[in-house]
């Protein structure tokens, strides 16, 4: 976009700082009547015959389209989900390592994707999976919501984790992070941890008996 004297035509139809037309006049006059209102030159409309300038404060226009697209930006990252891996015999340090990563993610505006994976038969003991995301969404209570629940894929376990918002309606951590012998249910977007981890024994049988076959 061409500015003020980085204009090449000579002349130009010009539309003022309100969207009124001026009409058509030579470069040297709209830029001088640029000068008296204390606007910048700006042509808009570069392929038109004559090409077309308008009046305005340029710096704040480049101000207004780097906003818009700093939100455009934001909206698109909410998409964008990154994956934190745990080993299932996890040491306290490197646990409390890997949770600093995920507030990170999530302080971000990331969404968070939890994966334990088992190697050869650790998945007979995928109750030691369970137990690990139950203390990660302890210790991540009140920083993350969950949009997607703990579930057992192959030889991995995974749930996903969004930035907590506040909202009311939306599942929190620690409404989430019920014990295996609660009895109560909460509801987050039509399911509840509450009976994720009442199946949670089940599930973790039918791994044990796919693996003891």
């Amino acid at each position: 976009m061409r500015v003020n004297e980085g204009i090449k035509a000579k002349e130009c139809r010009l539309v003022g700082e309100k969207g009124e037309q001026l009409g058509v006049m030579p470069l040297y006059q709209a830029l001088e009547l640029a000068k008296k209102r204390n606007f910048d030159l700006v042509e808009v409309a570069p392929t038109a015959v004559p090409p077309v300038c308008r009046l305005m404060d340029y710096g704040k226009y480049k101000y207004e389209q780097a906003k818009k697209e700093r939100e455009m930006k934001k909206g698109q990252k909410a998409n964008i989900v990154r994956e934190i891996r745990l080993r299932p015999k996890i040491g306290e340090h490197d646990f409390e390592a890997k949770i600093r990563s995920v507030k990170k993610l999530l302080g971000d505006g990331d969404k968070v994707k939890i994966t334990i994976m088992f190697r050869g038969r650790e998945i007979t003991h995928a109750d030691q999976g369970w137990r690990l995301l139950e203390k990660m969404m302890e210790t991540l209570k009140g920083v993350a919501g969950i949009e997607k629940q703990p579930i057992m894929e192959g030889s991995r376990m995974f749930m996903v984790l969004v930035p907590f918002s506040g909202q009311i309606g939306k599942a929190t951590v620690s409404a989430q992070a019920g014990k295996a012998g609660s009895t109560q249910s909460e509801k987050s977007d039509g399911e509840s941890v509450d009976q994720s981890v009442k199946n949670k024994e089940d599930k973790v049988e039918k791994v044990k008996e796919s693996a003891n076959a």
